[in-house]
């Protein structure tokens, strides 16, 4: 039999104890039906579907309970199988025999006397008792009938077990293995050793949950005098009671408690009685699989059985796509789409002066070798000199404006020819002794906020040496070779720096794992945690990927140019004209080309001109800070959804579908334990 658990209660046993068999056409054999039927299913189902999570140890038992029903129900539902089991000298063959009507089972002095089962056959209405001892390893010659022959217990197959004490060993080990395959077990005590600690803590309390198919017999009761036998019978209770046994008193089920004697015949008719009333429910079976499956899934409630509510909540969820977009930088990529809205609107709506202006510029930062790096949130801007200068990047608020010593600072966001999105290392020519070479490019910062010998410097991925950033990515417009020289984008000796931040990327798996696994019983929470890592392994590359498809989505600026930005540059074109009319006429007047009052004439457009072309340029920069927030929100959206879907189908997918396992054998684990 299993170990202990509680005991059923009345509508257990009537959805799927006795009378849960039906009859089918073979004759003695019998389908389980009712609710049984339903818990056998659940386990099957529960065990089906826990083997790649559990392992086989634990479901173990189960399995074995799985095939004690399969072979029961094999054989005949006719019969019902009951052993008698006690201690040396309690009297069980005594008891055996009364019942069987003839000395059948040897009785005597020498211990053990019972060396093997033997077996008291009441035919059935049908055949089938044979297969039933076959099963039990009954020897044929120790398989008897019945002196009387009454009709009263048939169907019933008795069986006289070796002692459970025995001094032998294989004695010992033949009972338990025919207590787990039988259906009733009539326990017999007698006066001397009926608290025996070896019955108790090693058979009667670890079976208390089978209460409903055992009977506790006091056998030998003509050898106390007066009512000391109600004064045993009662202290048998107070200990079965304390073992947690159930006692079929006032119609609740549990195990009948009776007094009597084998030697003498007193009480052994209402054995007798109470017996065939057992066999005649044809119950027995079902009853005692069903504490099979109760005490199979009490043993499995730990590692199915949550300990509070389980799954990922929203909140969860919305935290690892904010630590995602963290990792991708996706506040940063926006407010760099933004300014570069602006940009290129500054740049579509300015004069023409202005344009020629900012291309100058960009052609002498170009021939420095002046490298322009965006650094927010998390982003780390690069700033170069030339030859023999090292450019120091400061970090303020969240933003760090890269510095070159002896050439000036550059504009943020800004500079140089139309700005590159590829997102690269600068510094990657280190010395050994971790200094920075002459000429070389320093992004980020150092401890010593200089490039001193012993400082440790954080190169533009943020870590030391050519490790990857832990907090961000690093979006440069140049980048620079060893040697000190510019570097274009199709130059091989570029390093590409891309990568997501790992260790934000590993914290926020990390995290959505241990929120999904809280609760849960250790074996699925290690399955939740697995398929989490699982998940995470190449999800920096993948969210690198995704970052570089962003940027190269950027890159060029916005896809639809305004329209207002083409009226502006046509303004400021007519601007710019009446601004070189007006200056051509005010020269000729100073000149003597002209009439020298002619000079009033070209006053007012030289002044329109020169005053309109700025206000036009400085009203468009007002109106475009709208749509440019706007452009860069959505490039953040963007960005951030297509992070978070990468992390739902690497992590969250897999996670959810260890969660719904879970659910799936949990429903199965409430039918089989009959919750």
């Amino acid at each position: 039999m299993e170990a202990m658990v509680q005991p059923r209660s009345p509508a257990d046993v009537e959805s799927g104890g006795g009378g849960a068999y039906r009859w089918v056409a073979d004759g003695g054999r019998r389908a389980v039906g009712g609710g049984l039927r339903g818990r056998l299913d659940a386990l099957r189902e529960l065990i089906a579907l826990s083997r790649t999570r559990l392992d086989g140890r634990t479901l173990e038992g189960a399995g074995r309970v799985l095939e004690t029903a399969d072979e029961r129900y094999r054989l005949s539902g006719e019969h019902t199988v009951v052993a008698i089991a006690g201690a040396t000298g309690s009297g069980k063959s005594s008891l055996f025999n009364a019942l069987a009507g003839a000395n059948r089972s040897q009785v005597g002095p020498r211990r053990p006397t019972t060396a093997e089962p033997v077996a008291c056959v009441w035919p059935g209405s049908r055949p089938g008792a044979d297969g039933l001892l076959h099963r039990l390893g009954v020897p044929t010659h120790r398989r008897h009938a019945p002196a009387d022959g009454s009709s009263e217990l048939r169907g019933l197959i008795l069986i006289d077990l070796p002692d459970h004490d025995s001094s032998a060993t294989e004695h010992r080990a033949q009972v338990d293995r025919m207590l787990e395959l039988v259906d009733a077990v009539i326990w017999v005590v007698d006066p001397e050793k009926y608290a025996d600690a070896v019955l108790h803590e090693r058979y009667l309390r670890p079976l208390a949950g089978y209460a409903e198919v055992m009977f506790v017999v006091l056998n030998q009761v003509d050898r106390l005098p007066g009512d000391a036998a109600d004064q045993v019978v009662d202290d048998l209770r107070r200990l079965l009671d304390e073992d947690g046994l159930a006692l079929g008193e006032h119609g609740e089920p549990g195990a009948a408690v009776l007094a009597l004697s084998a030697a003498t015949g007193r009480g052994v008719g209402e054995l007798r009685e109470a017996l065939g009333q057992f066999v005649a429910e044809r119950g027995a079976a079902d009853r005692r699989l069903a504490a099979d499956v109760d005490a199979a899934t009490e043993r499995l409630r730990s590692v199915y059985v949550a300990q509070s509510r389980v799954g990922l909540t929203e909140r969860a969820r919305a935290e690892f796509d904010d630590r995602l977009a963290e990792a991708v930088g996706a506040v940063a990529t926006g407010r760099a789409a933004e300014r570069d809205w602006l940009r290129y609107a500054e740049r579509a709506c300015g004069s023409p002066w202005s344009r020629m202006r900012m291309r100058g510029r960009r052609g002498s930062r170009g021939a420095l070798g002046f490298g322009v790096g965006t650094t927010d949130a998390g982003m780390t801007g690069a700033g170069v000199a030339g030859a023999g200068t090292t450019g120091v990047g400061a970090y303020r608020g969240g933003r760090t404006d890269a510095g070159a010593a002896g050439v000036g600072r550059t504009d943020v966001g800004w500079g140089g020819a139309p700005r590159g999105r590829r997102i690269g290392r600068a510094g990657a020519g280190r010395g050994r002794d971790g200094r920075v070479a002459a000429g070389q490019a320093c992004a980020g910062w150092s401890r010593t906020g200089r490039n001193g010998d012993g400082a440790e410097e954080l190169t533009a991925g943020g870590r030391t040496g050519m490790q990857r950033s832990p907090v961000g990515r690093q979006s440069a417009a140049g980048h620079l070779r060893a040697d000190g020289a510019a570097a274009g984008p199709g130059d091989a000796s570029v390093v590409d720096g891309r990568a997501a931040a790992r260790p934000v990327v590993e914290h926020a798996v990390r995290t959505v794992a241990a929120e999904a696994a809280h609760g849960l019983p250790a074996p699925w929470a290690h399955a939740v945690r697995d398929a989490a890592d699982r998940g995470a392994y190449g999800l920096p590359e993948a969210l690198d990927k995704v970052a570089a498809e962003a940027e190269e989505s950027l890159r060029g600026g916005p896809a639809v140019k305004p329209r207002w930005w083409t009226v502006a540059a046509s303004l400021q074109g007519m601007l710019s004209v009446l601004q070189v009319v007006g200056v051509l006429w005010l020269l000729g007047a100073v000149t003597g080309v002209g009439e020298a009052t002619a000079w009033i004439s070209g006053l007012l457009p030289a002044v329109v001109g020169s005053v309109g072309g700025p206000a036009l340029a400085w009203m468009s920069r007002v109106v475009a800070r709208g749509p440019a927030r706007r452009y860069g929100q959505d490039a953040e959206r963007r960005l951030r959804s297509a992070a978070a879907a990468c992390g739902r189908a690497r992590v969250l997918e897999p996670v959810a579908a260890e969660l719904l396992r879970y659910r799936e054998v949990r429903e199965q684990y409430a039918v089989a334990s009959g919750a």
